[in-house]
């Protein structure tokens, strides 16, 4: 017992280097990991639980600016918002989701007006402020600091909720004030990353019916993805591909009277659809003969602004509007069997309705990213590997040529891999992304640890015999001193390039700051303890 409560350092380091196996090797461990996962994607599992970056796995790293413009300093209240994104809209000929409204509020002192489509001038969207009687001060390109915000939630969901796995998304300020959109996925092409994030995701559900003056027809949309509270694409017989929407409760009710409001209530018939002249509509040959209301309406469903289905409504689910039916079991079919890819289609529509629409799209022809072949990869790790194990040998050949004694030699070896060891299963444990930034960091981990440890064996052994530990416990502070130093000075060189936005800096200087917290707390004091128990067994 007394043993161990004085090497209970080494006790420590030992505990460590078992939960970082456990964290390294274990599959499950790390938080949002899975027992059963496999190496985001290939067929064989992996052999450790550490997370690679594109530049150890292949992969693609997007950066591009956010498409839109702000009118600032709108003095635009709460109660104002609604009507004036609908007048703005109105005027620049747009869809109301390309106009968004920020009010004064709690967190913004002015207001501020965006038209997130690259069909609009400065000039027009003053000019559209202007004629609503609001005069604003400027006219940027960009988006405001919520929208940013609300991008980064909204594509991150998005690749959670594909099978982008891994992905990681942030904003990235750039001298000049632009801010751009990165977004890094490992292990995929440059090709698939574009296809899901080139077109917002908007998913739209309309009624179009004779509502207007004279009998026109006018589109109002009736379900909003706020109000489903499920969503799952299936192929079932009798159906075929369709996306089932549950309508939430407080919603249902709602949905149903504003279908019997437009008509829908005994079922109508639809034949023609145009979805850029909607009084065309018409309820054409295939009209039901069981319908008794013979009034065109249609339930139009559209992706991105492309028209996915144009049907009418049945007699049984014109009833069940009607009659309450539908509230009591509230699942709309969206049906995508008349598109040229069903399957496709349901999926594309589950996907963004499950994520969310895009706040505003990225303008891709920017891209400034880039893609990695998994392929040179895949060498590169090979190589970052083969580097490491050089500067171990290279460092224990001028050990040993320093000291020329093994026993001292092998601990302070071990000792400086051990530092790594428990880096290792911290970043597998955290799931942070290694790239090549961060196996220098690995590297300089290894140099400053030995280096520390050197000066340890300096001070004990080359000043004369260790008679006590006493005198052992007098020089190993005297050394602790000068390595609890020369760590501070560190982690204070390192902390500017672990917060500014610096890219691949900061991963480095991240792995440097913890390997030297590791060293300095751990696996310095340990060698202490193996180095007094030599030391005091010679003599």
């Amino acid at each position: 017992m007394s043993t161990l409560r004085e090497n209970w350092r080494v006790a420590v380091l030992v505990v460590l280097l078992l939960t970082s196996a456990i964290a390294l090797f274990v599959p499950g461990v790390p938080p949002g990991t899975s027992a059963d996962a496999t190496n985001q994607g290939s067929t064989s599992e992996q052999l450790t639980n550490l997370n690679y970056g594109i530049q150890l796995s292949g992969g693609t790293r997007l950066r591009a600016p956010i498409v839109g413009i702000t009118a600032e300093n709108v003095n635009v209240t709460q109660a104002d918002s609604t009507q004036l994104e609908q007048t703005v809209a109105d005027e620049l000929d747009l869809d109301t989701v390309d106009v968004r409204v920020r009010p004064i509020s709690s967190e913004r002192s002015t207001g501020a007006v965006e038209v997130v489509t690259k069909n609009v001038t400065h000039q027009e969207l003053r000019t559209a402020l202007e004629n609503s009687g609001y005069q604003p001060t400027n006219v940027r390109d960009g988006v405001t600091p919520e929208t940013r915000r609300q991008m980064v939630e909204a594509v991150d969901e998005k690749l959670r909720t594909s099978a982008l796995s891994g992905a990681s998304v942030q904003i990235v300020n750039v001298p000049g004030g632009q801010h751009f959109l990165s977004i890094t996925a490992p292990d995929r092409d440059r090709e698939e990353l574009v296809d899901l994030l080139n077109e917002r995701g908007t998913v739209k559900i309309y009624a179009v019916y004779p509502g207007g003056e004279n009998g026109s027809f006018v589109r109002e949309e009736v379900l909003k993805r706020s109000q489903m509270s499920d969503i799952s694409a299936a192929n079932r017989e009798g159906v075929g591909w369709a996306v089932y929407i549950t309508v939430s409760p407080d919603a249902a009710d709602g949905f149903a009277q504003r279908m019997v409001d437009a008509g829908f209530g005994d079922g109508a018939p639809c034949g023609n659809y145009n979805h850029s002249d909607i009084q065309q509509t018409t309820a054409g040959e295939s009209a039901d003969p069981a319908l008794s209301n013979d009034e065109p309406g249609c339930l139009v469903h559209t992706l991105n602004g492309e028209v996915v289905t144009a049907r009418g409504v049945t007699p049984g689910l014109g009833k069940s509007f009607a009659d309450g039916d539908f509230v009591n079991d509230p699942v709309y079919v969206m049906q995508t069997g008349s598109s040229e890819n069903p399957a496709e289609t349901a999926n594309e529509i589950e996907l963004n309705l499950r994520a969310g629409q895009l706040p505003a799209p990225l303008d891709l022809s920017e891209d400034s990213g880039s893609s990695l072949d998994p392929a040179l990869a895949e060498q590169f790790k090979q190589n970052s590997l083969l580097t490491g194990l050089l500067a171990v040998l290279a460092v224990s050949l001028v050990v040993y040529m320093r000291y020329k004694r093994v026993e001292v030699v092998v601990p302070m070896v071990v000792t400086a891999l051990s530092e790594v060891f428990i880096l290792l299963g911290f970043v597998a444990f955290v799931q942070y992304p290694l790239n090549l930034s961060h196996l220098a960091g690995f590297i300089a981990v290894i140099g400053t640890g030995v280096d520390d440890l050197i000066i340890i064996a300096d001070e004990i052994l080359q000043q004369g015999e260790v008679e006590t530990g006493r005198v052992f416990q007098s020089r190993f502070r005297k050394a602790f001193w000068v390595i609890g130093a020369a760590a501070a000075t560190t982690i204070m060189a390192m902390s500017p390039l672990m917060v500014l936005p610096l890219g691949d800096l900061s991963g480095f200087a991240i792995i440097t700051i913890v390997g030297v917290l590791i060293g300095v707390l751990v696996t310095r004091p340990a060698y202490g303890d193996i180095l007094r128990n030599l030391v005091l067994d010679e003599d």
